[in-house]
This record gives C-alpha cells, structure tokens and sequence, in this order.
C-alpha cells in the first residue's frame, strides 16, 4: 500500500495537552501520521482499561450473571472470534484500512453498549461473541494499518509506539474505572459502559483524519486467493513459534498473581506493583527496544533473545517459592523487569517477522493469520498454565522456561527456511498463488 506523503497534517491539539503528550516521557509521537494513530490509539485504549477494569463485575454485581457463566461465555465468544482474523485481515488488503477499521469502530461503539441490554445469559453470550469477532478483525486490519502508515522501513517503530500508548490508555482507563467500582451502583457501572461505547467513536473520528490509503495497483498480476495465508506452512511454522511464546501474557496476567499471593507469601498489594512494573516499563522501553527487528532475519535473532530472557523470568519466579516475603517480593519485581524486556522484545521481534516474511499484497490476510494464532494462545493458556504451573510447583515452571528457551533457539533456523521457500519461489517466477512478488 502506497503511503502518501503529502496530505495534510492532523490538528493540533491544545497547548496544555501538548506539553503532557510531547513530555520526555510521553510515548506519543511528534506531530504527523503516527501521531494522529497514537491518538485513535490512545482513547480506544482508554475504553478497554475501563471495561477490563469493570467488565467482570458489570456483568456479575449489576446484571447478575454468575462469574461461571461469564467466564465460559467469555471462552466461547474469543474461540469464536478467532474466525473473523483472516477473512478481515484479507479484506484490509482489497480495500483501505483507515476506512475499514473507522467502519468497524463503529459497530463496536454500537456493541460495546449493547452491553447496556443484556439481562440474561443468552444475550450475553450474543453480545459477546460480535464483541469478540469485531475485535479479532479489527486486530488484523489495524495491523494492515499501521503497515501503510509506518512503510516497510517504519511499520514495527510504529507497532512498538501504539503498543506504549496502549499500555498508558490501558492504565488509565484502569484508573478512571476505579470511580466506577468504588461507587458500586447502577448508575456507575452503566456510565462506565458508556464510556467505553464513546471511545470507539471517538477514536474512528481520529482514524478519518488520516489520509486514505487504498491497494496498490497490481499490474496486472492475479489477485492473491484467499486462504493463502493459511496454507503458508513455512510462514505458519515461524507464526507458530511466536504464538508459543505468547502464552507468557497468561503467566504475568493470571498465573504469577495467584502464584505470588499463595506459594510465594507476597501480600495482594505486590500484585498491583508487579503489573504497575511491567506497564511502567512498556511505556517507557517499547519503542528502545523495537529496533533492529524491521527485517525478518534480525528480527528472529530478537525472538531468540525474547525466548532465552522469558525463560530466565519463568526461572526467578519459580524461585520465589520458599523465600522470606521481603526477599520474595524483591525477587518478584525484579524477574518482572526481566520479563518485560523479553515480553518487549517478544511483541516487536514477532510483528517484524509477521510483517517481512508476508507477501507486500497480502499483508493484512498474514496479520490476521499471525492474529489467529497468538489468539489460539490466549485461549489455551488459561487452562494449561494453571495446570502446569500451579498445581504442578517449581517443576512446571522450570517446564515452561525450558519450552520458551528451546522454541526462542528454533526461531531462526525456522525464519531461514521461510525465507528459503520465498527466494525458491521468487526463482521459479511464481508463488503459491501466481507470479512472484518482484525483488
């Protein structure tokens, strides 16, 4: 997709919100096109850390759900989601993105406060799983997005920058739902649906302010078929691997907070400090650390690195167990700040590789095949981890440490033989699909 150079710079915004966002510390952007992303960005993450913040309790205190029937429609509605990553994702690379993702925005305002109708089990599991599929899309085309508006050189720079900003609007929008929480009563909690419904629309009105980038002409080549991205088993294998690494999300969101309260000894609070850490550090170290991963062969060593660094964290946390508190917590934050430069380095390293390794034409059908299976990740992770790690002790840990470092090495050799398969390709004059992508 051709990014255009020339259109018009975004509005600016007032002077007193210029001086937070262009603070040394800010991760927001200098003015421009990744800007004006970072912004859309940053209110819609506002809305998520208000409805991850207060989604479970909504739906459990004010509408009376039991946390059973919340938790198994949650499973089914992100299971079924997953189906919606590659058929948008392809769909982002026929048409323009900006206006795709704005479109889909919108319907997720109108779902987000759907949310305010459901009264019973079965609407919610509707509102859920059109939750659920619009978001798994909206995943892929923004990452066909961020694409057009980074350009092959400055694509994973811009993906580590939203990342940052999402960290913050994540944090909060965690904040801002505290009000809502403390306040515990209807009103509260349907001002907090609201909220999040009005950040959809907002941020789709700060996505039209970016120029739009429709497909590149394809002279005359075939367009790609679709599905090809799924029949990609050399791309997958790589896609794969990241996924595998993925399941570190579950660690640091599910498993490490009941580890640290109940084998650990750490008191709840450690908690809030461990993840105040990591998202800390994400604001702070995300785009430091994207560099070098813009090309795939680089950008697999950074993966090796990610898997090897992720494994010394599951190692430090394993040997909490036992220790006095006061040593326990020390050890807790400071294996979080070794995991969060793996999970850094881990986010940029597999966008790069998702990013390089996919044909130039098809770039939103691979993202959403990457999507796919990181999701697949999310999903199993709950369970196996707390299999794994909770009920099996310091041995599932050292499991899961062995698994991330022996599947962080593999990432390189696999990246070779994806590449391999694309010049073999190249030289036989066609691909999968048709003629081969010009070098």
């Amino acid at each position: 997709m051709a990014v255009d150079e020339d259109a018009a710079a975004p509005p600016r915004p007032p002077r007193g919100l210029r001086r937070i966002l262009g603070g040394p510390a800010s991760p927001i952007p200098p003015p421009g096109r990744l800007r004006t992303l970072s912004l859309a960005t940053l209110a819609n993450t506002v809305g998520s850390g208000l409805w991850l913040a207060g989604a479970a309790l909504y739906l459990t205190r004010d509408v009376g759900l039991s946390a059973a029937s919340v938790g198994a429609g949650l499973t089914v509605a992100g299971l079924v989601g997953l189906t919606a990553s590659v058929p948008l994702g392809s769909l982002a690379d026929r048409r323009d993105p900006r206006t795709l993702r704005a479109v889909l925005q919108l319907c997720q305002a109108a779902v987000a406060a759907s949310y305010l109708l459901v009264g019973s089990f079965p609407v919610f599991l509707v509102v859920a799983v059109l939750d659920a599929l619009l978001t798994s899309g909206n995943l892929a085309v923004r990452a066909a997005l961020v694409a057009a508006v980074g350009g092959p050189e400055g694509r994973v720079h811009a993906f580590a920058t939203l990342r940052a900003v999402a960290n913050l609007g994540i944090a909060v929008g965690a904040g801002l739902a505290g009000f809502a929480l403390a306040a515990d009563t209807h009103l509260a909690y349907q001002v907090l649906v609201a909220g999040n419904s009005a950040t959809y629309l907002l941020s789709a009105a700060l996505l039209l302010r970016l120029p739009a980038y429709p497909p590149a002409p394809r002279d005359g080549t075939a367009a790609p078929r679709r599905g090809r991205a799924l029949r990609d088993g050399r791309f997958l294998a790589v896609s794969g691997a990241s996924a595998v690494l993925a399941l570190h999300w579950t660690v640091l969101t599910l498993v490490l907070p009941l580890w640290a309260v109940t084998r650990a000894g750490a008191p709840p609070p450690v908690v809030s400090a461990v993840l105040l850490t990591n998202t800390v550090l994400t604001v702070l170290l995300a785009v430091r650390l994207s560099r070098g991963a813009d090309a795939a062969v680089p950008a697999a060593r950074q993966l090796r690195r990610a898997g090897l660094a992720l494994a010394t964290a599951m190692l430090l946390y394993a040997a909490t167990a036992g220790l006095p508190t006061a040593l326990a917590v020390a050890l807790l934050l400071g294996a979080t700040v070794v995991y969060t430069v793996g999970d850094l380095w881990h986010g940029t390293a597999g966008a790069g590789l998702a990013y390089d390794l996919a044909p130039p034409e098809a770039v939103g059908a691979y993202q959403g095949a990457d999507g796919m299976l990181a999701g697949l990740a999310r999903a199993v992770g709950p369970a196996l981890l707390t299999l794994v790690i909770l009920d099996g002790g310091v041995p599932g840990w050292l499991a899961v440490a062995a698994l991330f470092a022996v599947v962080g090495v593999t990432v390189p050799p696999l990246t070779r033989w994806a590449l391999a398969g694309r010049r073999s390709a190249v030289a036989a004059g066609k691909t999968d699909d048709g003629p081969a992508d010009p070098v």
